[in-house]
């Protein structure tokens, strides 16, 4: 079966709503060290290879709000699609306190090579979702580790990245703040985002509303919590659209 570093989820959906996994799945191509990092599954399975449970919440709440999803089929630490081409950890060779073997010897064709066949395929289709309406809003689902090696525990349970395009980023906050026993970050536990990065490409540079929403992975480890977060973000999504105006 030939590799596909990319998957569509709903694609016919009619809404203007596109939901984005950028960090989808912790697969590593065949053509990428013969399909191995050199990491053994412990590490594999740890956030710094992937957002644990972020595609099942973006397949429920692209679908939720009758909206495509696009999820990437390549580890981050194969190469990582929010970042820009010319960031330094693109290809990441030390993440939370582990060496990828694989990538510590990774030369310029590695790195082209991964580029040709992972990142540039998955930012040209999610590119041609994004112009497929011109009122499209673009929604990127991540998580986030509780806790990284050697920092202390991190209290949020969502936080909603954003840049200076706040119209969407900005109603949300205040409505997910008005939900019972929810600690709601802003900015937090990453700041807003980088030049480069996906949200710019396909959101800030054509001016589409967006937001980007990072939940602990901990609260979305089942296919249930992943479920109920989806139901439970998309209302708060929808009405904040309405809110902005948008």
């Amino acid at each position: 079966m030939t590799y596909q570093p990319f998957e569509i989820d709903g694609a016919a959906r009619p809404s203007r709503w596109l939901v984005t996994c950028d960090h989808a799945t912790n697969t590593v191509p065949p053509f990428v060290n013969g399909g191995d990092l050199g990491l053994p599954p412990g590490e594999m399975d740890r956030h710094i290879a992937y957002d644990p449970g972020a595609a099942g919440v973006a397949r429920a709440l692209a679908l939720a709000l009758d909206g495509p999803a696009i999820l990437t089929n390549f580890s981050r630490l194969v190469i990582d699609p929010n970042r820009g081409e010319d960031d330094p950890t693109l290809v990441m060779k030390l993440y939370d306190g582990t060496i990828i073997p694989a990538n510590r010897r990774a030369g310029p064709e590695d790195r082209e090579r991964r580029l040709n066949r992972c990142y540039r395929p998955y930012h040209t289709a999610l590119a041609e979702l994004a112009a497929r309406r011109t009122d499209t809003i673009i929604v990127s689902v991540h998580s986030f580790t509780r806790q990284l090696r050697g920092r202390p525990p991190r209290p949020w349970h969502i936080g909603i990245l954003h840049a200076a395009d706040t119209r969407l980023a900005r109603p949300l906050v205040a409505r997910l703040r008005d939900e019972p026993g929810l600690c709601v970050g802003v900015n937090e536990p990453y700041g807003g985002h980088l030049p480069g990065d996906a949200i710019a490409r396909h959101a800030i540079a054509h001016e589409r509303p967006n937001v980007l929403l990072e939940l602990r992975n901990d609260l979305i480890g089942t296919a249930e919590a992943q479920a109920a977060w989806a139901a439970r973000l998309a209302p708060l999504l929808t009405e904040a659209a309405e809110t902005a105006g948008l």
